[in-house]
């Protein structure tokens, strides 16, 4: 099993979470089953930047991100070199430490 550790977010997940998942998940489909409601407009078809993430921990550990998931990161709020879409990182046997961004693009077009 991997542990995935999400760090605390104001809305998301105040108190942060720690759950261990099966490797071969996404990262949106493992945060969704353990009560963590990552946003997914386009319904987790890589299709939008709603569940854009941070790994801080664990990165490198990932399979690298496709060319169509770049595409879209780079229009993602608040890009950083270690963004992904956690609906398209899958997880593996190395635990990772996420966050997720304080906006989506969602969120900033919306005025929440």
């Amino acid at each position: 099993m991997t542990k995935l550790i999400f760090l605390p977010h104001e809305e998301i997940c105040p108190e942060g979470a720690v759950f261990d998942v099966e490797p071969g998940v996404t990262i949106c489909d493992a945060a969704l089953e353990n009560g963590i409601e990552i946003e997914h407009a386009c319904e987790k078809s890589c299709a939008c930047t709603t569940c854009h993430i941070y790994i801080r921990e664990g990165f490198n550990a990932l399979e690298e991100s496709g060319e169509l998931e770049d595409d879209l990161l780079d229009k993602a709020w608040g890009l950083e070199p270690d963004s992904r879409l956690s609906c398209q990182a899958v997880v593996g046997d190395t635990d990772l430490v996420i966050e997720i961004p304080k906006y989506t693009i969602n969120m900033v077009s919306e005025n929440h």
